[in-house]
């Protein structure tokens, strides 16, 4: 089995950080309750192509298990923290993207 079945990966501009910083402060406690992982962040992605280079910071995390990704995505807990998320950027997106089985 891969390391994990679904990576979540999002990006977003980020314009109050006092209200982004929140979010951080709340985010990795939840994460860790779903199992979930953090990978990394990169707040300068080099674009090599495509019409729509991502802007500002972008984010990497998986899961072991779809269901875990799927109940921290759902959780109330997250989802009223996410609150901060949403009032401090622009989220372009939070997509999941499954591993692909072998």
């Amino acid at each position: 089995m891969e390391k994990f079945e679904t990576y979540v990966i999002a990006n977003l501009e980020v314009l109050d950080a006092e209200e982004y910083r929140k979010y951080e402060k709340g985010f990795f406690p939840i994460l860790k309750k779903h199992n979930g992982e953090f990978i990394t962040f990169d707040d300068n992605v080099k674009n090599n192509e495509g019409l729509t280079p991502l802007k500002g910071r972008t984010i990497l995390f998986g899961f072991k298990k779809s269901d875990d990704a799927e109940r921290w995505y759902s959780d109330p807990e997250y989802q009223a923290l996410s609150e901060h998320r949403r009032n401090g950027t622009t989220t372009n997106f939070l997509s999941f993207v499954k591993q692909m089985k072998r």
